[in-house]
């Protein structure tokens, strides 16, 4: 591989609260939601060449657009107005249209990475990519609000989680469509000091995802993952991440959360179970 390949790390975004609270004219729906990055993710390698390309690889490439209508590509063309190529090789390990922001953290370590490739300065906030842009650009966790163009960050203490997806994908706005209240209470103007696991988890448990009732109805399957989770020893809280269909379970350590994840796995092997811990 060339010396000028430039590696780049695409996290699972997870939105461990959700509360929708509002929307503007133009469609764009307000929320307030904190956000945090898991360890497990896409990779990308970008390497010198005088046109623009790219190629999927991976367990989760089915339903991935290769065209230019891929985030990767338009946060290419975005960063260099179409003026300069490179390589790039987008390795897909999570599923599509999941709610973790897996286009989104495509589209941002694209632009980090080809940002060094290319020695172009990152400048503007990408958000015409998508609204998770500029949050997944940071990839630490955050607290999002207005359309998400506003960013907190927020001092999580380490979450050992399950994340899981039963195979299926939900679309965004038919979610949205769904959601019958549209103008939500946010969370608290001032977020707590969380000092563990348990505490952080405890506080969450009393925030909501104002998506996960019209996901459900949606996706049943959404259910009996949040069965499972909640039913593994030592689960502290679970939860649908964004407009689904990746839940996640909060557990005290790691050790706990993979003994819960191999036994999920192994009453459901066509589910994309994997141990995280989001920060």
């Amino acid at each position: 591989m060339s010396p000028k390949t430039v590696k780049s790390f695409a996290p699972a975004k997870v939105n461990l609260s959700l509360h929708i609270t509002g929307q503007q004219p133009d469609g764009y729906h307000k929320l307030d939601s904190i956000v945090a990055f898991a360890d497990v993710g896409d990779r990308l390698s970008c390497s010198p060449s005088r046109d623009l390309s790219l190629t999927l690889t991976g367990d989760m490439v089915e339903g991935v657009p290769e065209g230019a209508e891929n985030l990767v590509l338009r946060a290419a063309h975005a960063l260099s107005n179409g003026t300069k190529g490179a390589r790039i090789l987008l390795e897909k390990n999570l599923p599509a249209a999941a709610g973790i922001g897996g286009g989104s953290s495509d589209a941002a370590a694209a632009l980090r990475g080809l940002s060094r490739l290319w020695g172009t300065p990152l400048e503007g906030d990408y958000a015409s990519l998508g609204a998770d842009v500029p949050v997944c650009l940071l990839a630490k966790a955050q607290r999002m609000r207005g359309v998400g163009d506003i960013l907190e960050p927020v001092d999580l203490p380490p979450l050992p989680a399950v994340l899981i997806n039963p195979g299926i994908e939900v679309a965004t706005h038919e979610v949205f469509q769904a959601l019958e209240k549209k103008t939500n209470a946010p969370m608290a103007d001032t977020l707590p000091k969380w000092s563990s696991v348990e505490d952080c988890a405890a506080w969450l448990a009393a925030q909501r995802n104002d998506l996960d009732r019209p996901a459900r109805t949606i996706a049943a399957e959404v259910d009996e993952v949040l069965d499972e989770l909640e039913l593994a020893p030592g689960c502290l809280l679970a939860r649908m991440s964004g407009s689904g269909a990746t839940c996640f379970g909060l557990f005290p350590d790691r050790s706990t959360a993979q003994g819960a994840a191999g036994m999920i796995a192994s009453l459901h092997p066509m589910w994309w179970v994997e141990t995280t811990l989001l920060s």
